[in-house]
């Protein structure tokens, strides 16, 4: 039997601390093992000290779609909106593997 994760079903896992949100990069199985996404950012209250969660959810078939509008997108924003700023000066590299596959 597998060992269980968060929800049972995570094969593989990618975290990234952006500020003072965190990005989780999920890959599960279906019980027909079948994979899909899942994208959330997390974020801290300060009133509170909760985690608050959004959660977007990736098939399959709209992979190449999401990945192909993402890419765009940032695209658009780095060459049409802001081709004078230095993207890299933030880029830190810091992904965390957060599976036991790596």
């Amino acid at each position: 039997m597998q060992d269980s994760t968060r929800e049972g079903n995570e094969v593989f896992s990618k975290k990234v601390k952006a500020g003072k949100r965190t990005y989780f990069f999920d890959v599960k199985a279906t019980r027909g093992n079948d994979y899909y996404i899942t994208i959330t950012e997390s974020k801290k209250r300060p009133e509170d000290g909760m985690y608050v969660k959004h959660k977007i959810f990736l098939y399959k078939e709209d992979f190449n779609k999401f990945m192909d509008a993402f890419q765009e997108t940032v695209n658009y924003v780095k060459t049409d909106l802001m081709p004078e700023y230095n993207f890299d000066e933030f880029r830190h590299d810091r992904v965390e593997n957060t599976s036991n596959q790596e």
